[in-house]
């Protein structure tokens, strides 16, 4: 990706889901849930993918993003000769991309490998983003809800992700978690038809997993 090219939604979606320390905000689970939903979304914004009658996949588009962790969740997309269920892609795809994620910001400088030991015995290892890039990650939601600058279908598609993971309400935006949970629902459902029924995707996505562990 060039300098002037905003980086994949997974990127900034690590960042949001995570404190300062490198502690998730979220279980594990639910984020990698999280991070699956933002590759499609990104493959879907690059124009590589889109949606048929709401949860399988067409590919439009075999060209590369440049990506190494989008193009090689790509790869099940231009493997398959039909069209397939985003929701169970995503469900395998969530196997390992919370790690494929974090070794990719390691690799490019966004996250810091921290090592030590709790009470002077116990090892323990951390990946801490500054403060810096937890801002910038979050600048679209922010600049969203405060109506600083126009948002494109990233911006909302980002929007829409922290709300269907819960984790808004630690962005410290200003605004009570009822008042903000409404802002960014209308910011999604007033976007563009294509940031709604994704994000409602990856909403479905959340919510069957959520539903399994109680069986």
């Amino acid at each position: 990706m060039s300098a002037d090219v905003p980086p994949p939604l997974y990127q900034d979606l690590f960042v949001v889901c995570h404190q300062e320390n490198g502690k998730p905000l979220i279980h594990r689970s639910s984020i990698s849930l999280g991070l699956a939903g933002a590759v499609l979304i990104d493959l879907a914004l690059y124009g590589r993918v889109r949606l048929v009658g709401g949860r399988a996949v067409a590919v439009t588009d075999r060209t590369p993003t440049g990506d190494p962790v989008v193009d090689a969740y790509a790869a099940a997309f231009l493997r398959s000769q039909t069209n397939l269920d985003a929701v169970t892609w995503a469900k395998t795809v969530a196997a390992d991309s919370y790690d494929r994620a974090r070794r990719q910001l390691v690799r490019i400088g966004l996250l810091v490998e921290v090592t030590g030991r709790r009470l002077g015995m116990l090892p323990y290892r951390r990946y801490r983003a500054d403060m810096a890039s937890i801002v910038r990650a979050s600048t679209d939601v922010r600049s969203a809800v405060s109506g600083w600058r126009e948002m494109d279908a990233r911006g909302a598609a980002l929007c829409g992700l922290v709300l269907a993971l819960q984790v808004h309400t630690e962005l410290y935006i200003g605004q009570s978690p009822a008042q903000l949970t409404t802002t960014l629902r209308t910011l999604v459902d007033e976007h563009s038809p294509q940031v709604k029924e994704l994000v409602g995707l990856v909403e479905t996505m959340i919510g069957e997993a959520a539903v399994a562990v109680y069986r």
